[in-house]
């Protein structure tokens, strides 16, 4: 499973700090913690901080890149935002996300043709988020549809299910498993899959526990990849344990720490 590293996102204080003050040290701190833990992809979100996101998301991928290669998981709900950071991404990135609102989809899915990005789709529509599998599938087709008649290759489109707060939401999360089994029956090659995986356990006790519990059952149920705290070294472990146990990755006794070099 990859792992998409979530630090760098203006929600985190330090993060909000060193983006309205353009101070790159802490953003660059966190990218090359992650990188080190094994991040596939940095998650970058500018967040509520600045009022100016176009200039901040440009100005954060600048200084993440600076230090490190990997690919960028654009994270905004500012459409011109993500267009600005895709314009200086080096290699090419990832657009998080878009639900399957027509007009929504037009825009996000042109502009990953334009650039060659992946893309985030929500299985969710004007009305929310079902609260069953089947209704979440019918969305998933919706973005598979658009993204094929974009030219994009299926394989770079990601259907995230959409987890909610096992507090608030716990019949939703069978619902998200058979979501994530039935996506990889929908096109040949199918969609990948993903979760914002710190959504299962937000307002709860014991959230790095049901983070790490919830991420090994949805990679036995499908999961790719999880936006999800990628300094967890307990959750880093987990997910390289469960990799050996599905068979994704030949095993050694230092499987784990194989698995945080992977991309490096």
């Amino acid at each position: 499973m990859i792992i998409i590293g979530e630090r760098i996102n203006g929600m985190f204080r330090d993060i909000a700090n060193a983006i309205r003050e353009r101070n790159p040290g802490p953003v660059q701190e966190w990218a090359r913690k992650q990188e080190a833990m094994g991040a596939g992809y940095l998650d970058l979100n500018v967040g509520p901080a600045v009022a100016d996101r176009v200039s901040a998301m440009k100005w954060l991928v600048e200084v993440t890149q600076e230090v490190t290669k990997l690919p960028l998981c654009l994270d905004s709900t500012d459409y011109d935002a993500i267009e600005a950071g895709l314009e200086v991404c080096k290699n090419p990135a990832m657009i998080n996300s878009v639900p399957a609102v027509q007009e929504k989809m037009d825009r996000v899915f042109a502009m990953a043709a334009k650039y060659g990005a992946e893309v985030i789709g929500l299985a969710m529509n004007e009305a929310g988020i079902p609260k069953d599998a089947e209704s979440r599938v019918a969305l998933a087709m919706e973005l598979v549809a658009n993204c094929d008649a974009h030219g994009i290759p299926l394989d770079k489109l990601y259907i995230d299910p959409l987890a909610l707060p096992a507090n608030v939401g716990q019949a939703h999360g069978p619902e998200v498993f058979e979501t994530l089994r039935q996506i990889k029956l929908l096109s040949d090659p199918p969609p990948k899959t993903t979760v914002g995986l710190s959504n299962i356990s937000q307002g709860t006790k014991n959230r790095e526990l049901l983070n790490r519990t919830f991420a090994v059952m949805a990679m036995a149920c499908g999961l790719d990849s999880a936006i999800c705290d990628a300094c967890d070294e307990e959750l880093v472990a987990a997910i390289a344990t469960a990799r050996i146990l599905l068979n994704m990755d030949i095993y050694c006794d230092s499987y784990v720490d194989v698995f945080k070099n992977q991309n490096k």
